[in-house]
């Protein structure tokens, strides 16, 4: 029911920004909740941030929380992760996600839609 396409990753240097875009071709955009997840090589993939309409809440990891910003914008059908101040820890593939009603917003299987994943390196 819900495309995700995915753009904004690269390289980019310790202490750097990057700004990742999540573009939602399906209908009622406003009507999900929104997440993003990362997943190192040889980890989980873990919950980075969420964005919570019906509860009119973000929540974040503690790991990104005060760096990373999570947005959506209904009138471009397109959700955001801003990420400031940037780690190699933070390295990652990144997937956007989105939830008919992610009452556990950090726990992956409240999600059925993803997209493919965007790589962010941040070398030191």
């Amino acid at each position: 029911q819900v495309q995700l396409v995915e753009s904004g990753g690269g390289l980019v240097q310790a202490g750097g920004s990057l700004r990742l875009s999540c573009a939602a071709s399906g209908r009622t955009f406003t009507f999900y909740d929104k997440a993003w997840f990362r997943q190192a090589p040889g980890k989980e993939r873990e919950f980075v941030a969420a964005n919570s309409w019906r509860r009119g809440y973000t929540y974040y990891a503690d790991s990104v929380k005060g760096r990373f910003t999570i947005s959506a914008d209904s009138a471009k059908n397109t959700v955001y992760l801003q990420m400031n101040r940037l780690k190699p820890e933070d390295t990652a593939v990144y997937y956007c996600a989105f939830g008919v009603d992610a009452t556990r917003y950090s726990e992956k299987n409240e999600y059925a839609y993803w997209g493919q994943g965007t790589q962010v390196t941040v070398s030191s």
